[in-house]
């Protein structure tokens, strides 16, 4: 049996919003489930509401994708950052980036 050594990487990306604009939990929760659905879509990633859940301006939502090639990843989180900016709902508060 041979072991080959095979390269895995993950992207953990962390958002975080401020919704000025929201009067509700269920407007919140509308406007970042169209985000979610698109980013989803589009780029192939886990994608969930992580803090913030029963704050209806705030909120926090993390992103996660692997590959085994590191600069592929760099290159969807700058497309991830072009589409939050392009589409956010709300003001976007953090944008923070790990690799694993």
């Amino acid at each position: 049996m041979t072991s080959d050594r095979v390269d895995i990487h993950l992207c953990l990306i962390r958002l975080e919003f401020f919704f000025p604009e929201a009067h509700s939990l269920k407007e919140k929760r509308f406007n970042l489930r169209r985000l979610k659905d698109r980013l989803k879509a589009k780029f192939n990633v886990s994608i969930a509401e992580v803090g913030y859940q029963d704050l209806w301006q705030r909120s926090v939502v993390a992103l996660a994708a692997v590959s085994g090639d590191r600069g592929l990843l760099q290159q969807m989180e700058a497309r991830i950052r072009q589409e939050v900016d392009e589409l956010a709902p709300s003001e976007l508060t953090e944008f923070h980036v790990e690799y694993f």
